[in-house]
Order: structure tokens, then sequence, then C-alpha cells
């Protein structure tokens, strides 16, 4: 893939540090990965890894809260562990040259909350700047980060308009807005392409109890994304549902949810030894790019594949 744009987001642990590890060596010459998440200190890390030329051989199963790569598969029998977008801080962003693998790969880092607006700001001003430059011919979008909300509380228990309302800017609102901010400034061209990545969820699909705020959220995540598929027919969309993770958010999942049954199934998973790691599943979705054959808008489940 020369001369590509490639942007993750929620990239500094778990699913999506998974496939930034896995994508930077599929960036030729010209190319540029931008990375953005809330810990500045775990983006740093991951940068200074990829243009050590330590990429492709991510083997760890991802820990930590920057990944927004919850998800649950197709069985029905749990979900991974949506996340924020980091915990951490920071400003600017890194703008390095190379990974040390040849091939010209730059590699910027960009903290930044998506659930607030300065964050929000920061990211957008990042992507405009970044995709300005005309010699890119391939765009991808990867909208992985997310985060779980409180699945200790019920449906009835939804009563805090802010708590709400916060939970959904970060989790829909930001998606929208970065999308909308990248595909402006990377326009329509002559011979390029472009893909957008909506890390999905079963849970887009299927209620699961004490889950609301999550369910609703990818829900919405999905069909905002065919909406966009059917507006826009030269670009191709995906959601992908990444099957339930081994990461430290299943770890709320089967100690917090509220839900005795949910707990007890996510309990199981892991006792089991069922959950997947991220470094799997990141290269499900990295064979789904290349193959680049799913109908535009499609739910493509890690159980799929």
């Amino acid at each position: 893939w020369a001369a590509t744009a490639c942007v993750v987001t929620g990239a500094s642990r778990g699913f999506g540090r998974s496939l930034a590890r896995l994508l930077a060596p599929q960036l030729g010459p010209g190319s540029v990965l931008l990375l953005l998440a809330r810990s500045g200190d775990a983006l740093g890390e991951l940068a200074t890894e990829l243009r050590a030329g330590a990429t492709g051989n991510d083997t760890g199963n991802g820990t930590g809260s920057d990944t927004g790569s919850d998800t649950g598969s197709d069985t029905g029998n749990g979900t991974g562990s949506g996340t924020g977008n980091g915990t951490g801080s920071g400003t600017g962003s890194d703008t390095g040259n190379g990974t040390g693998s040849g091939t010209g790969l730059r590699v910027q880092c960009v903290p930044a909350d998506l659930g607030c607006e300065e964050g929000l700001r920061r990211a957008s001003a990042a992507l405009r700047e970044l995709l300005q430059d005309a010699s890119f011919n391939r765009l991808l979008l990867v909208n992985n980060a997310g985060s779980l909300g409180d699945i200790s509380k019920s449906f009835l228990d939804l009563s805090d308009l802010q708590e709400i309302n916060t939970y959904f800017s970060f989790n829909i609102s930001s998606a929208l807005c970065l999308t909308s901010t990248a595909l402006r400034a990377f326009g329509a061209r002559r011979g390029c392409s472009r893909t957008v990545v909506n890390i999905s969820s079963l849970c887009a699909r299927e209620p699961f109890p004490s889950w609301a705020l999550y369910c609703a959220g990818k829900a919405a995540r999905d069909m905002m994304f065919r909406v966009l598929a059917l507006e826009e027919p030269g670009l191709r969309v995906l959601s992908y549902a990444p099957g339930p993770l081994d990461t430290d958010m299943q770890l709320l999942a089967r100690t917090r949810t509220g839900d005795l049954g949910m707990r007890q199934n996510f309990q199981n998973l892991h006792e089991k030894g069922q959950l997947i790691p991220s470094s799997v599943s990141a290269q499900k979705l990295l064979q789904l790019l290349q193959e680049d054959s799913f109908p535009s808008g499609a739910h493509v489940d890690f159980y799929d594949i």
C-alpha cells in the first residue's frame, strides 16, 4: 500500500495497538501512520517501536484501556470490552520519520481525548493537516476508540443526562466528526481509494442486559456507517466485530457487569480459554482489508471469516 494515509484511533493498547503493528509493514513508500489516543506516553512507546521496525509480529493479547476494540462474537455468549481512548495526557504530535524498515513510512502521534471538544478539535486539525498532502493515493481510517460505559447499571438506573450525553458524544459523535473531517480533507480523487473501518460488536445486533449504553452506541455506529456507504458508493466501508478479546477491559466485563447471568458468561469465556488475543483478531481484519471483497457497509464478525 504505497502512498497511504492510515489513521487508527484508540491506538495505544489492545486491539488498536495490535492492528497498528500489523498495518505498519503493509504501508509502502510515501505512507504515514497517524495514531490517536488519550495516552500520550503509551502512543509514544508504540511509535518508537514502529519506527524501530518491530512490526508485524504482535503476539500479545493487548491490555489497558486504550483500545475501544471490545466486541462481541456472533456466538452470542459474550462480548469484548470496549474501552476509552486512553488515560494519559499530552499535547502536540510526534512526527518522527521512518520505521527502520526502509519503506519511508512516517509515524505520527496525536494525544487527544476524543470525548471532549478540545481533543476532538486537536485530532481533526491533525487529520486536515495530514490529508492536505495530494501525494497520497489511499486513505484508511480505522475508528477503533470507544468505551463500555457503566455496565453495573440497568436501563432503569440510567437517568443522568450528562452521563448519557457524554457517553454518546465520545462513542458516536466523535467517530462521525472524525470520519467526515477525513473524507472532506481527502476527497474523491481519480485513481485513489478510501476505506473507512468501524470497530463494531455483536452488541450492535443483539441486546445484552446491563449494557444499554454500549449496545445502543454500537448499533448507532453500525447504522451511521451503513448510511455513509449508501451516500458515498465510491467509498469502501466496513464494520468489523473482532470477537471477545482478551484485554483488561474483558476483566471489567466479567467483574462489573450488573446482570449476574451476563457476568457468569464472561467468566466462563475466560475460564475456558475462549477469549481471543487482540493480535489474532487484528490479523483477520487485515486479511479482510487485503482481500477487499466485502460489500461496502457490511458488518463482518471475527467468526464469519
